[in-house]
């Protein structure tokens, strides 16, 4: 975790939704640096609330429940709802009403930022021997990265509309260490993906920002010179796991859609049989 100087705080109140999930537990401790109050909110139990903290326990499907939650926001940090690949039913509720019942209630507060969690899998469907970037058109490799592709477009709307800005990070694979080889592309560390939620909260201006979230890989299948606007820096790279993964996964079936794609596995997943 990132030393932080007793400066760091920029907020009054900041909202992490998604907080139970597996980057939400990580980022959980680290956010609570950048604010006065943090409040969480997932559909299960968080445990206790700790020092700085309110934990509500809220469906992003009721938007009574979403009105309330974002009272006296100042900023959301939203990882919230459905994160990988599923039926119909509760990607829809999560993912699509939700995201909106969540950008209505950011309006009516008037909540001003919010960082949203996209992914790369709106861009799954290119090939990994292309490089894209944000303004590339959209190739979701399911129903999931159909659903982020969906929320990206709500937050233009919203900027447009309501200039309620909007920073979406395409997230890569925030784990520790990196799994398998596509990882060596798509790699984010959990430092840098504070570094880079940070940068997407406190940016002076980011409108709406389409913006890739990897570390310094040598391997790259996305074009982030966008990012530059924000101040996002990574600083962690895969490439000091490269001999241990290539070691453990030395060749790979150039056949399979889960090699050819930037998706992976997400592209042969899913209720589509």
């Amino acid at each position: 975790m990132l030393p932080r100087p007793a400066s760091a705080i920029r907020f009054r109140r900041l909202l992490l939704t998604g907080a139970q999930g597996h980057l939400g537990r990580e980022l959980r401790p680290r956010l609570k640096a950048y604010c006065e109050t943090l409040r969480l909110s997932d559909r299960a139990a968080m445990g206790e609330a700790g020092a700085g903290e309110e934990a509500v326990v809220a469906d992003l499907a009721d938007a009574g429940a979403m009105l309330a939650l974002l009272q006296g926001v100042d900023a959301v940090v939203h990882l919230g709802g459905v994160s990988t690949e599923q039926p119909w039913a509760p990607i829809l509720a999560g993912n699509i009403v939700g995201l909106y019942n969540l950008y209505e209630a950011a309006r009516r507060n008037r909540v001003r930022r919010i960082v949203f969690a996209s992914s790369n899998h709106v861009t799954g469907f290119y090939r990994q021997d292309q490089v894209v970037g944000p303004k590339d058109p959209v190739r979701p490799d399911g129903l999931y990265g159909l659903s982020k592709a969906f929320g990206e477009n709500l937050a233009q709307l919203y900027w447009d509309r309501h200039r309620i800005e909007t920073v979406s990070l395409r997230i890569g694979s925030a784990f520790s260490p990196p799994k398998d080889r596509r990882m060596l592309a798509t790699w984010l560390s959990f430092d840098d993906t504070e570094r880079l939620i940070v940068a997407a909260l406190t940016a002076p201006v980011v409108g709406h920002s389409v913006i890739y979230g990897m570390s310094d890989n040598s391997a790259s299948w996305w074009d982030n010179t966008a990012a530059r606007h924000i101040g996002y820096r990574p600083q962690d790279s895969a490439d000091a796991f490269r001999a241990e993964i290539e070691a453990r996964q030395p060749a790979l079936d150039a056949d399979d859609p889960a090699t050819l794609y930037q998706g992976g596995t997400f592209v042969r997943t899913g209720p589509f049989d």
